[in-house]
């Protein structure tokens, strides 16, 4: 690692002495390393992240999101007496100066977090227990920033989840075509428009007042949620990047998108590519139990819906990136983003096909 990336880890209030940084996870976005430090006879671990500024244009806000919703969180989860609040919550490690980030020479913002030890991820959910873990994580999270004192948080990425917009920016792409690549997309981007009407449905019912905005993850996948090693119960949700003002739907379809499919978003071979009832009954009861004290009818009535819209969305999103030279999602090859749109797509007919199973299950809920 590089002496750098060493010296900035220093910046932070890390107890004992830095032993080694090593480049940690596969996030698409933020650049994270493991820090391994010696306390006495003991180790002590921390998690040192570069917020990615191309995306999070303004990082002092992610971080004051991040700050005030773990403060929130530990404390609402102490005074109800939960034991292992440490695990169950984001902790940020301040600079040595008491900040809780640190903003480098080339005006990189840096922030560190305490690892959480004896966590795994799982980049899919194999079996419904699960899902309905990861989304009983997420819901009760939901839930606990339901008493977050004003004022809302930053929007860190505005319009994050607004559909509309997503189309109105592939459309613009479209137009431009800047790295000369519509040619390999016409039938994704026609598919796209053959949805376009029901893309809008979420934000048309906010905007009538029918859906509430709450305080809400905005990344609510599978791998954003820590696993105990020894049990395989989720403790923690974690990447609080995004989160901020948005619908419960959002999170939910979000879950619906990535948790409920029998492949990756990466998967190329789109016959896998298929929606997993019984991985959605896991997700659905596991959300439900722990959101339902907030729940509106109307809520309830679009769980099914909201998955299908966040998964046309990051299709379309995966599509525009591809058309503009991936500038926005890390890649592997020169086709990565346009093989996740074809994904995204292919799942979505699989959500269509499947939906009446999926109301009646909600249903009983």
């Amino acid at each position: 690692m590089s002496a750098d990336v060493q010296t900035i880890a220093k910046i932070f209030a890390v107890g004992g002495t830095i032993e080694s940084v090593v480049d940690f996870g596969s996030g698409n976005i933020n650049d994270s390393y493991l820090v391994t430090c010696h306390q006495g006879l003991s180790t002590v671990r921390y998690l040192l992240q570069r917020i990615n500024d191309l995306v999070f244009r303004k990082p002092v806000e992610v971080m004051e999101n991040i700050t005030r919703v773990t403060q929130h969180t530990t404390a609402v989860l102490c005074n109800r007496g939960v034991s292992g609040v440490e695990r169950r919550t984001l902790t940020i490690v301040p600079t040595r100066e008491g900040r809780e980030f640190y903003n480098g020479p080339d005006e990189a913002c840096w922030r560190m977090y305490h690892y959480i030890e004896g966590t795994r991820t799982h980049e899919n959910a194999t079996t419904p227990h699960q899902a309905h873990q990861a989304a009983q994580a997420i819901g009760l999270l939901q839930s606990l920033l339901i008493s977050l004192p004003e004022p809302p948080l930053h929007e860190t990425i505005p319009h994050f989840h607004d559909t509309p917009l997503r189309y109105r920016q592939l459309e613009e792409a479209v137009q431009k075509d800047p790295c000369n690549r519509l040619e390999q997309v016409k039938q994704e981007v026609d598919f796209a428009d053959s949805n376009r009407e029901f893309a809008g449905l979420l934000q048309d019912l906010r905007a009538r007042g029918k859906l509430p905005l709450r305080t809400v993850h905005n990344d609510a996948k599978i791998s954003n949620v820590l696993f105990d090693g020894d049990t395989d119960q989720a403790i923690c949700v974690v990447d609080l990047d995004t989160i901020m003002p948005g619908l419960a739907l959002d999170d939910f379809g979000d879950m619906v998108r990535t948790m409920d499919v029998t492949a990756s978003e990466d998967e190329t071979d789109l016959s896998r590519v298929e929606i997993s009832l019984s991985l959605f009954e896991g997700l659905a009861s596991g959300y439900v139990s722990a959101a339902e004290s907030f729940l509106t009818p109307c809520e309830r009535e679009h769980l099914v819906a909201s998955g299908q819209i966040l998964t046309l969305e990051q299709g379309v999103r995966f599509l525009t990136d591809f058309l503009l030279g991936d500038t926005y999602y890390k890649t592997s090859s020169p086709n990565h983003n346009l093989d996740r749109c074809r994904n995204q797509f292919k799942l979505l007919r699989s959500l269509m096909e499947n939906e009446s199973a999926m109301r009646r299950f909600v249903e009983t809920l």
